[in-house]
């Protein structure tokens, strides 16, 4: 297993880029625990922290999809080292205006410029690996390594957050969280060699619509915001479970154990091929997910919760891991960063829902109502999977490009005529990246047919 990533972060500029982007996609799990425990803490008012943190939740769903659309045309570095500066200062000015009691108008003022220009740096991550590896399979490894590491962002940043802000001071979380971002943000995009050219400079095809205007895309995008419905009421019902036992401090431990879970599945999914169809694996998924989410429901002991919540989310990271994939084919090459954005915008539109819903439930049913918003939200998913079936087909499809004369000669057997037709030298080798990625035909031995 540890071979297969070995080979893919080998790979030139492979293993800077990711190393920088982990770095700067951290602050995705400790923003906002880090802004509610700072305004709670400084305020005194939780209802205020959370209206600062679902104000930072919108503003990056507005945000992000506009980012992207412009890093597709004109460059990662030249459109994010500005707007991540941007960020980096109005995440200061919300530091700042917390630590003087500023009017409640600037907390919002600054959260929403903060969230709005900090883009969704996941994306661009995996913008650059569709442009280094050399396989489809290299490919698979690559987003399910991706994905593993989100995991492991979401299993320790909120633990740490926590830690900081109640031990060391209260802006100390969102102090991290800024240097990260705009640290490892610089660091990720000063390594030009791995970007992806723009499209504006290549003089591919225009960004003129939307892809969401796809009925995959808007497939997937539902079912993103069921999952991130999912996962925002699963915390808050977490919370209320441990509460109702005394153990409060104990949610913590059950969510890192739900993350690990994924994690795990995450790095044992990407490390193989899979034989069966890219969407039969993600139905399959969607199910695992919504029976797992049920079982959760009605655990009645934090033991046996902690044991439910490990073998549930196994099904987490390759299921993200398949959208993630069906992404890469549904939409243009040069046009990933923006597709890849609209799921994460999706999928925090969901977080921002589940939560609120899964909090009135919490105050008028306790943890049990909190984790019917979860069982709800789960099979809702399942919903729109079944329904939309016949486009997941569809888009899990490898996209097939035109190869070059030579090779399709060459396949028909016609490569001695083609090269006596043209006088050219016998061909040895053939690019990788015209054949691997865009072709499907496998070599000996198993192979899958869901590789991205």
């Amino acid at each position: 297993m540890l071979k297969t990533y070995r080979e893919i972060l080998s790979l030139p500029g492979a293993f800077k880029f990711s190393t920088a982007g982990f770095l700067a996609r951290f602050p995705m799990a400790l923003m906002g625990i880090a802004q509610i425990l700072m305004v709670s803490t400084l305020y005194g008012s939780y209802t205020l922290a959370g209206q600062v943190a679902a104000a930072s939740v919108i503003a990056f769903a507005m945000g992000a999809p506009v980012l992207a659309r412009l890093v597709d045309a004109f460059g990662q570095a030249r459109v994010m080292i500005p707007s991540l500066v941007i960020s980096g200062l109005a995440l200061i000015g919300l530091i700042g205006a917390a630590m003087i009691h500023a009017d409640p108008l600037w907390l919002y003022v600054f959260t929403m410029i903060g969230a709005a220009t900090s883009g969704a740096m996941g994306s661009m991550v995996r913008s650059r690996w569709s442009g280094v590896v050399k396989s489809a399979a290299q490919l698979h490894t690559a987003f399910s390594m991706e994905s593993t590491l989100d995991e492991l962002v979401f299993m320790t940043g909120p633990v740490l957050a926590t830690v900081l802000t109640t031990s060391v001071h209260p802006t100390a979380g969102l102090m991290l969280a800024v240097t990260l971002l705009v640290g490892g943000g610089l660091w990720f995009l000063s390594q030009r060699d791995t970007e992806p050219a723009p499209t504006r400079s290549t003089g591919t095809s225009s960004t003129s619509g939307s892809v969401m205007l796809q009925p995959v895309m808007i497939a997937l995008a539902l079912i993103y915001v069921g999952a991130g419905a999912m996962f925002g009421s699963i915390d808050v019902a977490t919370v209320a479970f441990t509460d109702e036992f005394n153990q409060k401090s104990l949610s913590g431990v059950l969510l890192g154990i739900f993350a690990a879970g994924s994690m795990c599945a995450g790095l044992l999914y990407g490390a193989r091929t899979w034989r069966f169809p890219l969407w039969k694996l993600f139905v399959a998924g969607v199910l695992a997910l919504a029976v797992g989410a049920t079982i959760i429901g009605f655990v009645s002991t934090i033991p046996l919760m902690g044991l439910v919540m490990f073998i549930t989310g196994f099904s987490i990271s390759p299921t993200m891991i398949n959208v993630t994939s069906m992404v890469q084919r549904a939409v243009p090459s040069h046009r990933l960063t923006e597709g890849l954005t609209w799921m994460s915008t999706a999928m925090n539109i969901g977080v921002s829902l589940g939560a609120a819903v899964a909090g009135r439930t919490v105050d008028h049913s306790g943890s049990f109502g909190g984790f019917s918003v979860v069982i709800v939200s789960a099979w809702a998913m399942v919903v729109v999977t079944i329904v939309a079936v016949p486009v997941l087909r569809a888009a899990s499809k490898p996209r097939r490009h035109r190869l070059p004369v030579q090779v399709g000669s060459r396949r028909l057997g016609l490569d001695k005529l083609w090269r006596f037709r043209r006088n050219l030298p016998p061909r040895t080798e053939v690019h990788a990246k015209e054949v691997d990625i865009t072709e499907t035909k496998p070599p000996a031995g198993p192979q899958n047919d869901c590789a991205p």
